[in-house]
């Protein structure tokens, strides 16, 4: 797969991706931050710089509507300049987005643009809801979780709204590094699970 739509998301053992009251101010929730603590190594050589490094070679940005305002609208970039597409169900009259990004409120769309935007680069996605909705359209090719070894106990889950379909998944690699482990899978398309 030559330029995959790619989720990167950091998760604790329980399925949360933010702490409970995520917020502007408080954008990962009570505690949520905790999730994060791998990026420390992120200059690193070892497992958490290469994924990290990995994550900033996208050549493109899909996020949900939620992330993009709790993160401040990257301030219209969200690194190198990149295309930024915003799944949303709706865009108020007036609302221009900043710098790279625009919205977009079809799913399928919202890929076909991403991929063509990112060339033969991997597209990056952000956001519990949009990932949901590229999973239940077809269009998230592969998933990159950050799984983090607490149980945050409550707020916000990443696969909360998937809908009553199963979805099969490759373990393609798994990478360890101090209190995270990486893993990357591949998701099955229905011609693949016959």
């Amino acid at each position: 797969m030559t330029n995959p739509i790619r989720l990167y998301m950091s998760m604790s053992l329980d399925g949360y991706i933010a702490g409970p009251d995520d917020r502007p101010g408080q954008e990962l929730g009570r505690d949520g931050g905790r999730l994060f603590n791998w990026l420390d190594d992120r200059e690193s050589d070892g497992p958490s710089g290469q994924v990290f490094r990995e994550a900033l070679a996208t050549g493109a940005v899909i996020s949900g509507r939620r992330t993009f305002e709790l993160a401040g609208r990257w301030q219209g970039d969200h690194h190198d300049g990149v295309p930024i597409f915003v799944l949303t169900h709706q865009v108020a009259d007036g609302d221009v987005p900043p710098g790279h990004a625009r919205f977009v409120t079809d799913v399928e769309e919202c890929a076909r643009q991403a991929r063509a935007a990112a060339g033969d680069r991997p597209v990056m996605v952000h956001g519990a809801g949009a990932a949901q909705a590229l999973l239940r359209a077809g269009q998230m090719d592969e998933m990159e979780i950050h799984l983090v070894q607490v149980l945050l106990g409550d707020g916000r889950r990443l696969f909360d709204h998937l809908g009553g379909d199963h979805i099969e998944l490759d373990l393609v690699r798994r990478l360890e590094d101090r209190d995270v482990t990486h893993l990357r899978y591949r998701v099955r398309r229905p011609e693949m699970t016959v």
